[in-house]
């Protein structure tokens, strides 16, 4: 049964008539068409154009077209006709031509139109999200092939006879086959002139193909699964109901709530199965870019083939691919990144966001989007299913699970033999480590003692770089980012120091730049320090050290995951991307160096992230036969998350924190609305802030309370100063139509940037 969903209640912001299909062509009056056309670019709504006097049909809606916009042509999306009547002549432009691309699907638009209006984003800025594709204004690529031409007389020459006789022979039993002219010739021994004498003697003809391979074809038949063992009976009973989801062909959303190692891929895929068996299009998104060969590989021997990629490590001809192929239905599954839910598809009906917790589906720049709701949003305009699946939920998609708006779907044990892993304290006030050192005596013994069982350890800390900060023992003085309000993170295996908040990098000094000493200090742990200390413990332990920043590229970090899996380091040391889906069979043991350190700040989902992010990394131990534990160096294990994650009471920290969001008015019980203001020029950023404060008539109005202007907590970054307005708003408050209106009470002063982030994520 499709569940109910209200969390998305967003009117059309386009304004146009749509067309219909059968309406005749106002060119055959002599009138001059206008159209609406949607620009991919960073403006509110449609514009009105003149369309382009060609021989072709009459644009219709969907319709992709070249725009010409501020003195340059930009790729646009007719949305409908004018309803109004037309402005005056001399300011309506052209359109410069129509582009022959599969027209985007009336779904597509409406997702479009709902994503703008709740995140409050200009339209155009959705559709440049939906054309990010290298070359779209361009025909698509097409290479030259040879097919069996009319003519039956024999070739005139030898050389000419033995070609053609080899291309019958590749051909033997097929009724239409082509062939690229190098593989024929080569095949021939022959020249390329043999070849162009047979083409205009007729006995082969030149064609043209589409230069990009089809992807390949998938058999969804569960009587030839792939997997290498069957689904246990809560595993079917999950898989068969969101599959029944799928086939309602109506829009529900599910959680498939499992913990880690508990097959919780194998039963998506048996709705991707059932969407296939629909003939309709699949969505799978992943959050980190890492995770997708493992995924392919497994994707592939269940189905067949390997489905369509789309991230940012994808190349552009791969990405064009991707893109039309989804356009034209021929993509029949895409795997890919946040940015893979804009894609144009023609008919979808699935979409899988694994990981649904992950920080990672929040874009934070251009156009701020969750992914994880958009994902729920376009399912919604799609009448599709959206499955959202997680060892450890977002409150707020428990909160729906529990409400009855999504489906829940649980798996509460590990598949097969394994079990999982125990999870202990060490407390740091009572196991101290060495001075200078941050592995306590009981997790060095915890180390020791994997290593003679000839199984992994992992060190786990969620901390890039060397130390997190270098200072003068001299004269005190701090190495920040002369363009943020931020310390430089030292990363000594780079020789560099770096800021973590603008990418900001200098070669590591070796005085100091206010006094000449040379009493440098690093202070605090990066996973390259614990490396060295690991080192020096276990000399005779190969280890790998698993960080975004040291891989110089996807390939290398995807080859170090593949070493780790097949166990060839003994120790393993990484920041927050080894919790991410790994599976690692020999790995027996986590340690968690500072399980404390997502908690302090005040983010109001503190306790939550640090709830996630430790027990998705202590499900990396006992994924095989092998039983596994975890250890978490804490210095307050009378913390209700670290009570709650040693008691494994998943179900009784997320009732607990239920309560207090309740109590406190906050999501998903509550709405946030941040408003950013920055710029070069602090004065003027912050009379931006504060008139904007003064004019909040429309917020008051809906009952929202206003929180500043206050400094961000970075109160500069890349030389901008930074102010923030948080709007606290009851969870029925129209947030998005009041923000709106108090926007355009405001006078914008260049130079200033003000940006609105509803339900925000972040408060940096």
């Amino acid at each position: 049964m499709a569940v109910k969903n209200d969390l998305f209640d967003t009117a059309s912001t386009a304004g146009a008539t749509e067309f219909s299909m059968n309406a005749p062509d106002p060119r055959a009056s002599g009138v001059e068409e206008r159209v609406l056309v949607a620009p991919a670019a960073p403006i509110e709504g449609p514009l009105d154009y003149l369309a382009p006097r060609d021989d072709g049909p009459p644009l219709r809606a969907g319709d992709y077209v070249l725009a010409p916009l501020g003195g340059r042509e930009t790729i646009g999306v007719v949305w409908g006709r004018p309803d109004g009547p037309p402005p005056a002549k001399a300011k309506l432009k052209p359109l410069a031509r129509r582009l022959d691309l599969p027209p985007m699907s009336a779904e597509t638009r409406r997702f479009l139109e709902r994503a703008a209006a709740y995140t409050l984003t200009p339209l155009g800025e959705m559709v440049r999200l939906a054309t990010r594709a290298p070359k779209l204004d361009e025909p698509a690529p097409t290479r030259i092939a040879l097919r069996r031409g009319p003519s039956s007389e024999p070739p005139a020459t030898a050389s000419r006879r033995k070609a053609l006789e080899v291309f019958e022979a590749i051909a033997a039993g097929r009724a239409e086959v082509a062939l690229a002219p190098k593989t024929l010739a080569l095949k021939a021994g022959v020249g390329a002139a043999v070849l162009k004498a047979l083409i205009e003697s007729g006995h082969l003809a030149e064609i043209a193909l589409p230069k990009d391979a089809a992807y390949g074809r998938f058999d969804p038949d569960p009587s030839q699964r792939r997997a290498e063992r069957p689904l246990s009976e809560i595993q079917a009973d999950a898989a068969a109901r969101l599959s029944r989801l799928v086939a309602e062909r109506a829009f529900g959303a599910a959680l498939l709530h499992g913990v880690t190692g508990s097959g919780k891929t194998e039963v998506y895929l048996e709705a991707v199965a059932e969407c296939l068996r629909q003939g309709r299009q699949a969505l799978v998104l992943l959050p980190e870019i890492a995770l997708t060969d493992a995924f392919l590989g497994r994707f592939e021997a269940r189905f067949g083939a390997r489905p369509a990629e789309w991230h940012s490590a994808a190349s552009g001809v791969e990405r064009r691919r991707c893109w039309r192929a989804a356009a034209a239905g021929a993509a029949q599954v895409v795997v890919g990144a946040r940015s893979a839910l804009f894609l144009p598809f023609r008919d979808l009906g699935l979409i899988v966001v694994d990981e649904e917790h992950d920080g990672g589906y929040k874009q934070e720049d251009g156009a701020i989007y969750n992914a994880r709701d958009m994902a729920v949003l376009r399912a919604q305009a799609h009448d599709a299913a959206a499955a959202l699946c997680s060892a450890t939920p977002s409150l707020e998609t428990w909160v729906n699970a529990e409400r009855g708006r999504y489906q829940g779907l649980t798996l509460p044990s590990r598949f097969g033999p394994a079990r999982e892993p125990d999870i202990g304290l060490i407390d740091l006030r009572e196991n101290r480590p060495e001075r200078g050192r941050w592995l306590s005596p009981a997790l060095e013994a915890a180390v020791a003692e994997t290593l003679a069982k000839g199984e992994q350890a992992l060190l786990f800390l969620n901390r890039r770089g060397y130390a997190p900060l270098t200072l003068c023992r001299a004269c005190g003085a701090r190495f920040g980012c002369p363009h943020c309000d931020s310390w430089l993170v030292s990363h000594r295996f780079s020789g560099k120091l770096q800021c973590h908040v603008c990418g900001h990098t200098e070669s590591e000094p070796k005085t100091c730049r206010e006094c000449g000493s040379d009493q440098l200090a690093a202070c605090g742990p990066g996973v390259e320090r614990l490396a060295e200390e690991a080192a020096a413990r276990f000399p005779d332990a190969k280890l790998a050290l698993l960080s975004s920043d040291l891989a110089p590229n996807q390939g290398e970090l995807k080859q170090r995951i593949a070493e780790i899996e097949a166990g060839d380091p003994q120790i393993v040391i990484g920041t927050q991307i080894v919790a991410k889906g790994h599976n690692f069979p020999n790995l027996t043991l986590v340690g968690v160096v500072d399980a404390d350190l997502g908690l302090h700040g005040g983010d109001f989902r503190a306790a939550e992230r640090t709830f996630q992010l430790l027990r998705q990394v202590a499900g990396r131990a006992g994924r095989a036969e092998r039983p596994g534990r975890a250890l978490l160096q804490t210095v307050a294990p009378e913390q209700p998350v670290m009570k709650k994650l040693i008691e494994a009471d998943e179900q009784g920290f997320l009732e607990l924190l239920a309560r207090e969001r309740e109590a406190a008015g906050a999501p998903p019980f509550g709405r946030y609305l941040a408003v950013i203001f920055s710029g070069p020029d602090e004065k003027k950023v912050w009379e931006i802030a504060q008139t904007f404060t003064r004019e909040a008539e429309p917020i008051r109005a809906i009952g929202a309370e206003l929180l500043g202007p206050a400094p961000a907590p970075i109160p500069r970054i890349r030389g901008k100063a930074r102010v923030r307005v948080l709007v606290k708003a009851a969870k029925t408050a129209p947030i998005q139509a009041a923000a709106k209106a108090w926007s355009a009470r405001v006078k914008k002063r260049n130079g200033v940037r003000v940006v609105f982030d509803v339900d925000p994520q972040s408060f940096l």
